[in-house]
């Protein structure tokens, strides 16, 4: 079984816990790269488009309430690159603002999920994303 590379862009520290926790518990392999703004995550992208090193992330969690530049400024980078462009982002977030939800979706956002408000949902939460994104669908860097 193939490792899944995935980007957390998050700059809640009990949502960071709380979520990589849940994603250790998964059958899939998992590799999780941090970003705890989203400068950094911009940077991380840049990067690794750059250097050829490390390959990209299969997979995108990304926050929206973000400081230095929000998610919607990460998603709107993430999907004007060429290089970063198939990689699916899946904004998780807070907000469940109508205006954060079509923002995201008119700048490509594959899906978008409320977080929960207790940390034992977390855990349900990764196993939907597990279930679709890791096991059903073929992520276009695996192709």
């Amino acid at each position: 079984m193939n490792t899944i590379s995935v980007l957390l862009v998050e700059d809640n520290e009990g949502d960071i816990l709380l979520i990589s926790e849940a994603l250790k518990e998964t059958k899939v392999p998992i590799t999780l790269h941090y970003a705890k703004d989203g400068h950094e995550a911009i940077s991380y992208l840049a990067h690794h488009c750059k250097a050829g090193l490390n390959p990209l992330p299969d997979l995108i969690l990304l926050d929206i309430n973000l400081p230095k530049k929000n998610g919607h400024e990460v998603l709107r980078y993430i999907k004007n690159s060429e290089a970063t462009k198939p990689i699916p982002v899946i904004m998780l977030t807070t907000s469940s603002s109508h205006n954060d939800i079509l923002t995201s979706y008119s700048n490509h956002a594959n899906c978008y999920i409320t977080k929960p408000l207790e940390g034992i949902n977390y855990q349900d939460i990764v196993e939907k994303i597990e279930e679709f994104w890791f096991s059903l669908v073929q992520l276009p860097t695996r192709v």
